[in-house]
């Protein structure tokens, strides 16, 4: 049994959607961002940078949301190549790709002031550049998609399909700056690999779980969840 510490359409959702499609057994532990749980004592003894997620494994605690899909994957066989499988240093880089660029640019637009400070021009023009080069992500992503990787919007579901789909949700939902920067439908491959995810069992479970509506990566609705807060 694993225990998700999460808040509601934060980057744990990407954990949960991958537990639910590998039918792990797990329970969840809100981390209330309202009142900023996250950088409280008791959540800093599991994470100590103070970010959603955590997962407790029987073999340890690990943070980071990549290193958990790939963990998850692994430990469970799910559909990602196994190491030393044709495929599976393409499977790493798309993975690694959406952490390490696509997301990590998001968290710049989602939290301006950790950059720039509290200057609104400074913000303003932050915003400007990232989202331009995030839409430049989104281009790469969505050709890699139309490209037919079984690994990355193939026939089974794996870690890089359902990071960059929670990705895709929250470019339209979230950042003080505004979204008219994101449409999902502006990318088709990755819009298709959003309608196919959102017909998923495990999807739809994860999606009620958080309160995220019916199309939560095609047309994106602000989550309403019945415990805990996105921001």
């Amino acid at each position: 049994m694993y225990r998700l510490h999460y808040a509601p359409d934060n980057a744990s959702l990407a954990v949960r959607l991958l537990l639910e499609s590998l039918g792990c057994a797990y329970e969840t532990r809100l981390v209330d961002r309202a009142v900023r749980a996250h950088e409280g004592t008791a959540y800093r003894a599991l994470n100590p940078a103070g970010k959603i997620p955590a997962l407790e494994t029987p073999r340890g605690v690990i943070f980071e949301t990549a290193a958990i899909l790939l963990w998850l994957e692994e430990t469970h066989t799910g559909n990602a190549p196994p190491p030393g499988a044709p495929g599976r240093g393409d499977f790493l880089k798309w993975l690694f790709f959406a952490a390490n660029t696509l997301h990590a640019d998001l968290r710049l637009v989602f939290y301006p002031q950790d950059s720039v400070g509290e200057d609104h021009a400074l913000q303003a023009n932050l915003h400007a550049h990232v989202t331009k080069r995030l839409c430049r992500h989104y281009a790469i992503l969505d050709e890699a998609a139309g490209a037919g990787h079984g690994f990355f919007n193939g026939p089974a579901p794996t870690a890089p399909d359902f990071y960059i789909a929670s990705c895709m949700r929250w470019s339209a939902l979230y950042g003080p700056g505004g979204t008219d920067w994101f449409s999902p439908g502006a990318f088709p491959n990755l819009h298709r690999l959003a309608l196919r995810l959102e017909a998923l069992p495990a999807v739809e479970r994860a999606a009620a779980a958080e309160g995220l509506g019916p199309a939560p990566f095609s047309a994106p609705q602000p989550c309403n969840p019945p415990e805990g807060s996105a921001v």
